[in-house]
Order: C-alpha cells, then structure tokens, then sequence
C-alpha cells in the first residue's frame, strides 16, 4: 500500500539538503568578495582564484588532518587521478568564474554560471544513469531556469564585454557541473574532506605560475588580507565542505539547491551594499527559482508492500 517515508529514512536527505542550504548561502558571498579583492589590490583573476583555492585547500587540509583523515588516504593512482581531476576542475572553474565577473559583474556572472550548472547536471546524471530524469525534476528546472533568466535582466547585466563573460561563465559552469557529477562515486578509503582538501590545493598549485606572473603581492592592509581570508574561509573551506557532504546524503541531482540559492544570495547583497534595485520581473525571478526549490524538495511517496 502506498505510505510516506519513514522519519528515520528521511532523516539523511534532509541534512543534506540543510548543508545544500548552507552552501548555496555562503557562496553568494564568494563573487562579490573575489570582485572586491580585485579591486581593492589589482589582482588578476588567475590570482585571486589562486588564492581561493590555497587558502581554502589548506584550511580543509588542515581540518582533515586534525580530524584523522589523511591517513586513510590510499596511496592509488585512481585516488591520485580523483584528486587531479578535481584539481584541474576546480582551477578552470574558479579561473573562468573569476574572469567572468572581471568582464561583466558579479551578478551578470554568477546568474550566467547558475543558469547552465542545472540543466548540465540534470543531463549529465541523466546520462550516467542511462534514463531520463523525472517529470517533476525537469519541471523544477525549467522554472528555475526561467527565473534565473529573469533576474538576469538586472541594472548591473549590461556593463563590460556581456559576450565573453556569457563564455567564460559557461566555462565555469561546465567545470562545476562535471566536478559535481565525478563526486556522485566516492571512492574507497579515501576521506571526503582529505580529497576537498587536496583537490584545492592541487588547483592552487596548478594556478600558483600563472598567477605570480600577473602578480599575487598583497598589499599590508587589512581589508586586502582580510578579503583573502574571508574569501578561501567562508565561501570556500565552510561552503564546499558543506556542499560535497550535502551531496553525499543527498545525491549529485539535490546539490542543484545550493546552484539555485547562490544567485539569490549574490543578488540580495548586491541591492543590500550595491545599492542595486530589483524591478518586478526580478523579483518574479527570485519566487521563480524558490519555487523550484520547494519542488525538488517537496516530499514525495514511496510504494510499498505490506
């Protein structure tokens, strides 16, 4: 007879999806922390994603190794290859972002990449999963998407180069989208945290010569070194420790909450200290994309025999 999931069963998803939350929140911080980083010292954007992805690595490494984590770390190529291919998607990833938001803005960047990471998801689980996604998910990202697009048409889309920041941002997203979808499998032994960590840094490291080449010098001034910070702590070390954890409770298809939470967190701070101002088809946007939301998480039935 059909029955609602049991509390117990449900109990995992939805700390998942609490983390998701998290994540999405924090990392609507990161554009506009990045984008002040820039412009308060210069910085390149290979350098200020080279900051991010350092600062950030160490302090999850640093979380990991306190927490025992790096010793069950298997020393296997396919735990080497894990950690490379994470490395390499998290430097174009942050890289393209970054450019992206140095071509057009903040937000013109962050709803672009947003607005291709679901749909890349939801095809690429498609595809792994060889069967189509569900009715009510494709439902879900076609308003998302509709909203996103929406608060696209925002009074900071149309400054800089819009068509080489639309690219960029695609980039970024195609490299976040393939991220998440290589972390669906976790492999054996190897800790969580410990591969966030060092697929961080090895992104860092990977982006360390071109970004002394721009130049990385900080000046001694606390907002600079604050910024940096805050940037590799908050939208980065908290927010993806959070966000891979989600996405183990809840699966690769949830982590689209934290995707669709980040714009609305980076529009929001752009009216609030910006002194941007939302019109009514922005504001349709936003409702747009929470209702998404409440429908990717709305509880469903199971059947079940008695």
């Amino acid at each position: 007879m059909p029955t609602r999931s049991s509390p117990a069963a449900a109990r995992i998803p939805r700390s998942g999806t609490a983390l998701l939350v998290l994540a999405g929140l924090l990392w609507g911080t990161g554009g506009l922390v990045g984008s002040l980083l820039a412009s308060r010292t210069g910085l390149q954007p290979v350098a200020v994603a080279a900051y991010r992805l350092l600062v950030g690595g160490a302090l999850i490494t640093a979380y990991a190794a306190a927490a025992g984590g790096l010793r069950t770390v298997p020393r296997t190529r396919a735990a080497a290859a894990r950690v490379a291919v994470a490395g390499v998607l998290l430097a174009v990833y942050q890289t393209a972002y970054f450019a992206a938001v140095e071509a057009t803005s903040v937000s013109l960047a962050t709803l672009t990449t947003m607005v291709a990471i679901p749909v890349l998801v939801t095809v690429g689980s498609a595809a792994l999963d060889r069967r189509p996604p569900t009715l009510r998910a494709a439902g879900s990202i076609v308003i998302a998407v509709s909203g996103l697009m929406l608060l696209l048409d925002s009074p900071t889309s149309t400054s800089g180069n819009r068509a080489a920041g639309a690219g960029l941002a695609l980039l970024a997203a195609l490299g976040f989208a393939v991220l998440t979808l290589d972390r669906r499998a976790p492999l054996p032994g190897l800790d969580r945290d410990a591969m966030t960590g060092l697929g961080f840094l090895t992104g860092g490291l990977l982006l360390l010569p071109a970004g002394l080449v721009s130049g990385m010098e900080l000046p001694p001034r606390i907002d600079a070194v604050g910024a940096v910070v805050f940037l590799g702590l908050v939208p980065t070390a908290v927010a993806y420790t959070s966000y891979f954890a989600g996405l183990h409770h809840a699966g690769a298809a949830a982590g689209v909450v934290a995707v669709l939470l980040e714009p609305l967190t980076a529009t929001l701070l752009a009216v609030l200290l910006g002194h941007d101002r939302l019109g009514g088809a922005q504001i349709l946007g936003a409702f747009l994309v929470l209702v998404s939301i409440g429908i990717q998480q709305a509880p469903t039935r199971t059947t079940a025999t008695s």
